[in-house]
């Protein structure tokens, strides 16, 4: 009886080869050096890393270069900057340019030769993060936090799925000014005062320019100055405005709307839902809450919900998130809804990943967390936060960057930072008492110069950019109705000169 061949276990197979296929990347390359105009109708943003033979990527680039400088590209263009290339000459010099050419067979299915490229490309990215995690996950000292690891390996994840793996490397500063001319161009188009996505308020859309990608926006002011009310503002008009352009049929990519992600960790979802239906069906939020309503009023309520069907706003309303799990979930939401702005509402209420000595520590990893999100997903993040009672103190109660330092390199790591004021909140506050039936002459006229006090500020805002590194400072006034808590801007006979005043 002979005996049974013992199987070979699993973890000692050898391993097997990354996925590639050199031939496709040789044939897609013919083909293109056939017909340039090829590169016009990829299907998929191909790149030279994503080519597995490093020769191929080497052309692949050469061949970028040369078309955006509107040059012909052929084997015999191209011989002069391969002559020395050592790897082509080891599959037989120049003259291997010319045999890409030689079958045409690339010519049948370009497009689904370089998706194929692109694909196996993704396939050995997936393999890189899988040994990533596996060798993290292996390591068991008491220093690594099990969450951490999942937390990592779902951005790695999350970056293989966009594609954008291999983009993180070095990128020319031919790709960087393309970036940047795109961006002019989107300004120029929207009427020159706006490159990135609106806020909805004109005057700050011109004193900022919109809401940058890749921005950490810091809006700050004390309890009861409506920053809630603004960001919530910000987050409607920037989703109504997508909403509006994608049944106008314009693209997605060229609004300056976008869909929004609300982490409310303060509010319920509802809560922040019956501020924009009252917003938005002008009868206040304390009607709604209340029922005090009339028919007519409910009418115009139920017209106002059905226009925010569809709005892309997406509210999470978990409590007391870590700014870990924040992060994954806004990967998730950028991944299934494509969301082009990000709000958090407060900075304070996140938490740290727990390993923070110090409130302080902890919020300067807070902040930097939201920063690395901006730059993630190229999203504008606005990030609301609360400020130090320092402010109550002083006789100007304007807040200040200074307001700021207590709470960590919050400052450090905004890009902008924003400060909502609301004068006639103070002026409310110092009411004179008038006893029931005084005639006293002192008593009203102290009375009489309040009231003409709180008519000149009364509905008046000040949005202070007192940090800004797109452009310069100052103030924007804006108008705001506390029944509804809407912001919007001032009539011009309002404004004066200017909705804004630089500094």
């Amino acid at each position: 009886m002979s005996a049974m061949p013992a199987m070979i276990p699993r973890d000692i197979e050898p391993l097997r080869a990354l996925p590639s296929n050199v031939d496709a990347e040789a044939a897609f390359l013919g083909a293109v050096l056939i017909d340039n105009r090829i590169l016009e109708e990829l299907p998929c943003s191909l790149r030279p890393e994503h080519f597995f033979a490093s020769v191929h990527g080497r052309v692949f680039e050469r061949v970028l270069a040369l078309t955006e400088r509107k040059a012909v590209v052929t084997p015999v263009t191209l011989k002069p900057y391969f002559e020395a290339d050592e790897g082509l000459k080891e599959l037989g010099g120049t003259a291997y340019l010319a045999r890409l050419t030689a079958d045409g067979q690339g010519l049948l299915a370009p497009r689904e030769l370089a998706q194929q490229v692109y694909d196996l490309a993704l396939l050995r990215e997936l393999i890189t993060v899988g040994r990533d995690l596996i060798s993290g996950a292996m390591d068991t000292s008491e220093a690594v936090a099990p969450l951490t690891r999942v937390e990592q390996a779902e951005a790695a994840l999350y970056a293989v799925a966009e594609g954008a793996q291999t983009g993180n490397e070095a990128q020319s500063f031919a790709t960087a000014t393309r970036a940047s001319l795109e961006m002019i161009e989107k300004a120029l188009l929207s009427g020159g005062h706006i490159s990135g996505k609106t806020t909805g308020l004109t005057s700050l859309n011109e004193k900022i320019g919109g809401l940058h990608d890749s921005d950490l926006v810091i809006l700050a002011g004390r309890p009861g100055m409506g920053k809630t009310a603004l960001a919530t503002n910000i987050a409607f008009n920037a989703a109504d405005r997508l909403r509006r352009d994608l049944a106008d049929g314009i693209l997605a990519k060229d609004s300056v709307g976008a869909a929004v992600a609300f982490f409310s960790l303060e509010m319920s979802a509802d809560q922040l839902a019956t501020r924009i239906l009252a917003e938005q069906s002008g009868i206040s939020s304390e009607a709604l809450r209340m029922g005090k309503i009339s028919r007519e009023d409910f009418q115009q309520l139920s017209f106002a919900s059905q226009r925010l069907a569809e709005l892309p706003l997406y509210i999470d309303d978990t409590p007391a998130l870590t700014i870990g799990a924040l992060r994954t979930r806004a990967r998730r939401l950028k991944r299934r809804n494509d969301v082009g702005l990000i709000v958090v509402d407060y900075l304070q209420l996140l938490q740290g990943t727990g390993r923070a000595d110090n409130r302080v520590t902890e919020i300067s990893e807070i902040s930097r967390g939201l920063k690395t999100l901006a730059k993630e997903l190229s999203v504008p993040v606005i990030a609301l936060s609360q400020l130090s009672r320092a402010v109550e103190q002083r006789e100007d109660k304007r807040p200040m960057l200074s307001d700021l330092r207590e709470s960590g390199s919050i400052e450090q790591d905004a890009d902008m930072v924003w400060f909502v004021f609301r004068e006639d909140y103070y002026v409310a506050s110092r009411e004179p008492k008038v006893p029931q039936g005084s005639d006293d002459a002192k008593t009203q006229d102290a009375h009489a110069s309040w009231q003409a006090d709180m008519e000149r500020v009364f509905g008046l805002a000040e949005l202070i950019v007192a940090k800004q590194r797109h452009g310069s400072t100052g103030k924007v006034r804006l108008k705001f109705e506390a029944k509804i808590t809407k912001f919007s801007d001032l009539a011009p006979d309002q404004m004066g000169n200017h909705g804004y005043d630089d500094e």
